[in-house]
């Protein structure tokens, strides 16, 4: 049995308020069709973090998954860096 490859998207955690959820920012850069110039274009995603270990700050890798909510679809695969406090 192969295992499916998911979508993985790096991002930075904004928000931890909700239990069990994170919410992370991925940015990324898109070339305008007309003028050429590349801008910068964020997005929130929802990510499940079973564990509440995840803190606003902190450089993570989501991955997409089978959806768990309506609009949580993704899972903290791991921490990239820590936020030093």
């Amino acid at each position: 049995m192969e295992k499916k490859n998911n979508k993985q998207l790096k991002g930075i955690v904004v928000s931890n308020k909700m239990n069990k959820t994170v919410v992370v920012s991925v940015t990324r850069f898109v070339k305008h069709p007309k003028y050429k110039k590349y801008q910068k274009i964020s997005k929130n995603y929802k990510a499940h973090d079973p564990n509440n270990k995840y803190k606003t700050g902190d450089k993570v890798i989501i991955e997409e998954i089978r959806p768990i909510s309506k609009g949580k679809a993704f899972k903290v695969v791991n921490n990239l860096e820590s936020k030093v406090q």
